[in-house]
């Protein structure tokens, strides 16, 4: 019996089907529609919004929250755009879980 779904992994199967869907008229087509360029645009705008929330006078965590969910939304927008599965970085963090950040950054090097 297979485990219930992950709201990464529902997300992620929805937006790969919205790339295959030419005729859906949703903001994700239309973003896969744009190109990469309009995607990473709105990534750095969702990261901008994400570092003002997090940096502002009066911090408010919904804020924050709603910033990263769309930061996360627009990453996984690239991630299906080139055909990406989100699990992959999953597998990657997992990877790297327990190695100091220092360590890992050399190996890359």
């Amino acid at each position: 019996m297979k485990e219930k779904e992950t709201i990464l992994e529902r997300l992620s199967n929805l937006l790969l089907e919205r790339k295959d869907d030419t005729g859906d008229n949703s903001y994700t087509t239309q973003l896969y529609k744009a190109g990469s360029v309009k995607i990473l645009e709105k990534i750095k705008e969702e990261a901008d919004e994400l570092i003002e929330a997090g940096s502002a006078d009066t911090i408010k965590n919904q804020e924050i929250i709603h910033e990263a969910a769309d930061l996360w939304f627009h990453t996984m927008v690239l991630l299906a755009f080139n055909e990406i599965n989100p699990l992959e970085i999953l597998k990657e963090l997992e990877r790297r879980e327990g190695v100091s950040g220092i360590e890992e950054k050399s190996r890359r090097s």
